[in-house]
């Protein structure tokens, strides 16, 4: 049987996916790149129906006659997600879209309607969020740039913050290359605020990953004092040095810092609850025994960053997740366990075609307390 030119390729990506361990996001990209004779409107199409299949998994599953994926394509483009919703015979984790672990833990956290509310969101796209360089230009310039070009809105709370009200190629247009925007959650750049230093003094980012919040702090230091960039991975640093090139950051380094700093951001690996939307593949790994090994993981990274805190600095705790696990329950095992005080604590949930959802807690150290 010959199948029409979308459905070919969604099986060809899906069958070649579902064995590798590659995140969603970035196997897509992969095989669009190798398959370079795909026009943009069937990328659409294509992508729209493979981030569909795997954000409604477990309702596909459970309506689906076989595990083949052409039936479930069927399954999917059939799908009445109202009436899905409202039938008590389908299992509430398969209607809300997530599997039964997760369900449970935002059902105990939120209760009943705010999970749903919560899972609604999570299944939706996300929407597409810049924000303004301004070591290069401010938002206000580029909203007029953009004005006849794009459907544009300042974002509400964060002050750099500019949402698409449209896909667009964003990565090939000037104002990108040039270094004016980065692409970044509205509330990512809320807790990247959090982050207040000062032109001369010194901030290392722990867990840097590609520099997304570094790229947000830096120009309030006005390229005076330091910034230091640590991560694991030394790939992802590459790709941060390319950022901050872009950028124009030019005081920073990628290193640890030989004596303490005045602020410590420390950007945990984290179950990323909070960010679903935009990586569906993500919440079919999430269960217990994952979180567990995340808290672990989360308290050790933080007594590691620890001693980089000058007496008299500021420590930045962040997730991008919506589990107490990763958030306040930490802060209380950091209250207890390290010498710390609570200053501020944030948070944020996913909201429909707004924010995705985040944490951050800023504290210091307690002079009184010598763990």
């Amino acid at each position: 049987m010959r199948l029409p030119f979308c459905d070919y390729h969604i099986f060809a990506f899906l069958q070649g996916y579902e064995k590798g361990q590659k995140p969603l996001d970035l196997a897509f990209s992969q095989y669009l790149r190798a398959h370079k004779s795909i026009g943009a409107q069937d990328r659409r199409t294509i992508g729209e129906a493979v981030f569909g299949m795997i954000r409604w998994k477990t309702l596909i599953d459970h309506l689906s006659p076989t595990n083949h994926i052409l039936d479930r394509l069927r399954c999917y483009r059939n799908l009445d997600l109202d009436s899905c919703m409202h039938n008590p015979k389908i299992p509430q984790s398969a209607r809300c879209g997530v599997n039964d672990f997760l369900y449970q833990r935002l059902l105990a956290t939120f209760g009943q309607e705010q999970t749903h509310l919560l899972c609604q969101v999570l299944n939706q796209s996300a929407p597409i969020t810049v924000r303004a360089n301004t070591i290069k230009t401010n938002r206000e310039e580029l909203l007029k740039m953009w004005a006849e070009k794009f459907d544009v809105v300042p974002c509400s709370q964060a002050p750099q913050g500019i949402q698409f009200k449209n896909r667009a190629a964003l990565f090939t247009l000037p104002e990108f290359k040039a270094g004016f925007f980065e692409v970044q959650d509205e509330g990512s750049q809320l807790i990247a605020n959090l982050v207040q230093a000062k032109p001369g003094e010194h901030v290392l980012d722990y867990c840097s990953g590609s520099g997304g919040k570094t790229l947000a702090f830096a120009p309030a230091m006005k390229g005076k004092g330091q910034i230091y960039l640590h991560d694991v991975r030394p790939w992802i640093l590459t790709e941060a040095r390319k950022r901050l090139k872009r950028a124009g950051v030019q005081n920073a380094q990628f290193t640890l810092p030989r004596t303490p700093v005045d602020w410590v951001l420390v950007d945990v690996p984290c179950s990323g609850t909070g960010t679903l939307r935009r990586n569906p593949d993500a919440k079919w790994k999430i269960d217990a025994p994952s979180i567990e090994r995340l808290v672990i993981e989360q308290r050790a990274i933080v007594q590691k960053a620890l001693p980089h805190l000058k007496p008299t600095g500021h420590l930045v705790y962040a997730t991008c997740s919506i589990l107490p696990e990763e958030n306040e329950e930490q802060v209380k095992y950091f209250l207890s366990h390290l010498p710390l005080q609570l200053i501020q604590q944030a948070s944020f949930l996913p909201t429909a075609d707004g924010m995705d959802g985040f944490f951050a807690a800023i504290f210091r150290i307690d002079p009184k307390n010598s763990l």
